[in-house]
């Protein structure tokens, strides 16, 4: 039996269908809403509406539950491989041996990009950002790839997914490797994805290079932790652009566009510019607290808090325990880490921050990992549009396949001046 919400305007009552999800969610569907009574909703930020419905990854906020397809977010971090993980979320099941190591082939097949594009990074100044090469370069694959571009051929979104996800992860090192004025370094075929990654960011032509395994099982972790979050900003750009049919391209780099705002990828790089601020201030932690319950002091307490979670991320609580194991392994001990470790304990003993339920989030000890692996802190955002690449394909390949082939187009309520004429220049004043 179908369930309604009635709602009541102008002398009418209008029956609005409930919805129910398969974690029992429950959304009122206003599709016809504006048809039906010529009203709109009004959700500023988009904070209580809906803009799809999705089989991908499912967050409870209140519980700190992350799961993709399914699977809690911890048993992946532990037990799969970015790769793997990868799958799971584009395709929407865990692979067999045989699937696992076809796509594996094709990753490993499709690294390289073409030798022409690494021409394009000679036009971008010493300065440029990461991210700013990052999207500028995916976009420019669609020119490499003419043939490949339409959303609704199965057989291309099939062909084009590994490439995207092998491609960006090139991009990316070599995009490194030129801020630093050192040569690129290729893909090579004998390494898995993660360790392929860190052997183009860190090796150098004039002596041997080994990947550690420890530093791959990392980074095989921090990029699982990131891969989906259901509909945040960078993903609702994803399918937003996608929803005009533009390829797979353009919509990708419109996401690493978005990723890049410090309300969203850039907030581990601003956590890290948070704790040199505190470390060049004598460390003093107790002041910071301080600051950032004063609303007048212009310092904020970054990494803590998050849109969708009212408890802990489940996360972060991952990557705590990480940063300690890598930073064991190589017997260094990070000052920074240190101060995040007592940020943390003093903040959840504040009143002021469990009563907000301002807890540690993910980017809160992600940019402490990726400083212990030797990732400078400008390519943090960089390595979040890596961590994330998998959801965005996931969910535009999902847009395509299970949506309503309509371009999204939100309203709005308009508050500007009403009908007037149009006044000669020499009669205004």
């Amino acid at each position: 039996m179908s369930e309604f919400a009635e709602l009541k305007l102008d002398g009418k009552t209008y029956k609005l269908p409930i919805i129910t999800g398969t974690e029992d969610e429950k959304a009122i569907d206003i599709r016809k809403l504006r048809a039906e009574t010529n009203y709109i909703t009004l959700d500023s930020g988009y904070g209580n509406s809906g803009s799809c419905q999705s089989s991908i990854t499912f967050i409870d906020g209140d519980k700190g539950i992350l799961r993709y397809r399914g699977y809690p977010i911890e048993q992946l971090a532990e037990k799969s491989t970015f790769t793997e993980t990868a799958y799971l979320l584009v395709y929407g099941k865990l692979p067999t041996a045989t699937e696992l190591a076809d796509f594996r082939e094709m990753l490993t097949r499709h690294s390289l990009i073409h030798e022409d594009m690494l021409h394009f990074y000679d036009g971008y100044p010493s300065t440029a950002h990461p991210m700013a090469i990052l999207s500028s370069m995916v976009c420019s694959l669609s020119s490499y790839y003419p043939e490949w571009l339409d959303p609704h051929d199965q057989n291309q979104v099939n062909q084009l997914v590994p490439r995207v996800l092998s491609k960006i992860r090139t991009i990316a090192a070599y995009s490194f490797k030129k801020s630093i004025g050192q040569p690129v370094i290729y893909p090579k075929n004998s390494l898995d994805y993660c360790a392929n990654f860190l052997y183009m960011m860190f090796a150098v032509p004039s002596e041997p290079y080994e990947v550690d395994e420890e530093m791959v099982k990392t980074l095989n972790m921090l990029l699982i932790l990131h891969a989906d979050h259901e509909q945040n900003c960078s993903t609702s750009t994803v399918r937003m652009v996608g929803s005009s049919d533009a390829n797979l391209f353009a919509s990708i780099a419109a996401g690493i566009l978005a990723l890049w705002g410090p309300k969203h990828g850039g907030a581990n790089q601003e956590v890290m510019e948070m704790l040199e601020t505190i470390q060049r201030n004598d460390g003093d932690v107790k002041k910071a607290i301080e600051m950032a319950k004063d609303k007048n002091s212009g310092f904020r307490l970054m990494g803590f808090g998050h849109r969708v979670y009212k408890n802990h991320d489940p996360r972060a609580q991952v990557i705590k325990k990480a940063c300690d194991r890598i930073l064991a392994k190589m017997n260094r001990v990070d000052p920074l880490l240190e101060i995040a470790k007592r940020l943390e304990e003093a903040a959840l003993k504040d009143s002021y921050f469990v009563d907000r339920k301002l807890y540690p989030n993910v980017d809160f000890y992600s940019g402490v990992i990726y400083r212990a692996m030797g990732i400078p802190t400008p390519m943090f955002t960089v390595m979040f549009a890596l961590g994330r690449l998998p959801g965005w394909l996931a969910q535009w390949v999902e847009m395509h396949r299970d949506g309503e082939g309509r371009i999204d187009r939100p309203r709005q309520i308009y508050k500007g001046e009403t009908v007037r004429d149009y006044t000669p220049i020499a009669q205004r004043k």
